[in-house]
């Protein structure tokens, strides 16, 4: 089993870089990989509670990213500075999470087998 980490970067609204992204951690996981995904900058802003796709007329990824336990993504990180950038919590956040400062997310990633960065 290897060891991928999946890093969002992105705005959840710009080009549905967050939808490539879950996608993309589903598929690792569907064959057995050990899936990390790391939320900083403006992706952290995919995971608080009532996000809509709604007026962008695409389909709500959003309810999704709850699915991720049922398919044993456990390993969900966010950046700590990034949360204190948009002004949020980790009480304010749709899924259980590990908040990082940037040691522990340069840890994080020294420990991958693959760093998939959208």
């Amino acid at each position: 089993m290897k060891n991928v980490l999946v890093m969002s970067q992105s705005s959840p609204f710009d080009e549905l870089n967050i939808r490539d992204a879950l996608d993309m951690s589903l598929i690792f996981a569907a064959v057995d990989q050990n899936i990390s995904w790391l939320f900083s900058g403006p992706a952290v802003l995919a995971l608080k509670h009532n996000q809509s796709t709604q007026q962008l007329g695409v389909k709500d990824f959003f309810k999704n990213i709850k699915t991720l336990e049922i398919y044993e993504v456990e390993n969900i990180y966010v950046c700590e500075k990034s949360l204190l950038d948009y002004n949020l919590s980790k009480s304010q956040l749709i899924i259980d999470s590990t908040s990082l400062n940037y040691t522990e997310q340069q840890q994080l990633i020294g420990q991958q087998d693959f760093v998939v960065n959208l």
